[in-house]
């Protein structure tokens, strides 16, 4: 009898490892997610070369320049979210499936695949978020009208809260250089 749970054991063990296999699917997702998000950044990005090359023609308007820096932000914003999707589904792939071997002759893949535990993987996604968050309030605050002191306080403390938070996304811990 101890044979045949032994068996059992062994068959289960490798079915619920094979299950990580599942992660492919996300790993496939990102990876046409980051193609869709490029696509997109990069209509923007044509879009604001378009108005600059109108502007050019036309100087003046301040309505224009600020549709030109806000889409530059959302391009710039585009492909940050390209690149969130293509560390995430590295991530992924290196932490459930397989190392990534034809990267480890890359001179980019150090930069870009040191993702060995969870953690790796979150704090990069989470410092590229942060870079989005900034980003993003950037383009509001172009948006916004100004119209009394305290909105400029509040320009301030906004202001304020990002650098601290850059700051404190861009701090190591205790040990790691």
């Amino acid at each position: 009898m101890a044979g045949m749970s032994g068996r059992w054991e062994s068959g289960f063990e490798r079915a619920l490892w094979g299950t990580r296999l599942m992660v492919l699917v996300a790993v496939v997702i990102s990876v046409l997610l980051a193609l869709g998000a490029l696509a997109l950044a990069t209509v923007e990005a044509a879009h604001v070369l378009a108005l600059v090359l109108r502007d050019l023609a036309a100087p003046g308007a301040d309505s224009l320049h600020t549709r030109i820096i806000t889409g530059l932000v959302r391009a710039v914003d585009g492909y940050l979210l390209t690149a969130i999707l293509l560390i995430f589904a590295f991530g992924l792939y290196e932490l459930f499936i397989s190392r990534i071997h034809i990267a480890e002759s890359s001179e980019v893949a150090p930069r870009l695949l040191l993702i060995r535990s969870l953690d790796d993987l979150k704090d990069r996604l989470a410092k590229v978020v942060v870079l989005i968050l900034v980003i993003t309030f950037f383009q509001e605050a172009l948006q916004l009208r100004y119209d009394s002191p305290r909105d400029l306080l509040y320009l301030a403390l906004g202001t304020l809260f990002v650098g601290g938070a850059l700051y404190l996304s861009s701090r190591h811990p205790p040990g790691e250089h």
